[in-house]
């Protein structure tokens, strides 16, 4: 397992703007630090039972069809090829949409989130499941992703006003260099790079 890869895939994805992120940005702005974070804390309970979903779900398909395996990787870096091009593309945090805060919001939203979705959907099987199939592993995978959804989350919180500073002032290149990461994650889980 290329753990850089790896490490920069789920680093790329939780950090830069999504849906969720761009709603605790707003909402830390509107209404704080202290009553966003039980959005924050919804959204992380949600991003959690996703992977571990997808952990569930991958290790049962690559039990019955191990070509599954590599299907899955090949869809999982066409999505961060995806993802890489709206990531170039992507436009300022000022059109944040109107913030809903609050546990259940944010639970909820993740359901609803495609981005979350995707991504859960895919690390498992591109970075977990070619080089480890115990359930322990996928487990300590689980939380160590979920742990890093959390701290993307709460970063977006704790320093949201720097981020969208940075961000619109920066954001040609930021977008560039977390494309260009993308990318990079993107060959590596193709296996086109052994």
């Amino acid at each position: 397992m290329n753990i850089t890869s790896f490490l920069l895939y789920c680093i790329i994805v939780t950090f830069t703007p999504g849906p969720s992120n761009i709603v605790i940005l707003s909402s830390t702005q509107k209404i704080g630090a202290r009553k966003t974070m039980n959005y924050v804390w919804g959204a992380t309970l949600a991003f959690g039972l996703l992977l571990a979903a997808s952990a569930f779900l991958n290790h049962l398909l690559a039990g019955v069809m191990p070509s599954m395996v590599k299907i899955m990787q090949i869809v999982g870096s066409l999505y961060m090829l995806y993802l890489a091009y709206q990531v170039y593309k992507m436009g300022s945090s000022a059109d944040a949409p109107k913030q809903v805060t609050g546990f259940l919001n944010g639970f909820i939203m993740q359901f609803l989130n495609p981005k979350v979705i995707l991504f859960t959907f895919t690390v498992i099987p591109s970075y977990v499941l070619p080089y480890y199939n115990s359930s322990l592993s996928s487990f300590m995978f689980v939380m160590l992703i979920t742990l890093i959804g959390f701290l993307a989350y709460s970063s977006w919180v704790v320093f949201g006003s720097i981020f969208r500073t940075f961000l619109n002032h920066h954001q040609k290149t930021t977008s560039i260099l977390m494309a260009l990461f993308l990318l990079y994650s993107a060959i590596m889980v193709s296996g086109i790079i052994s």
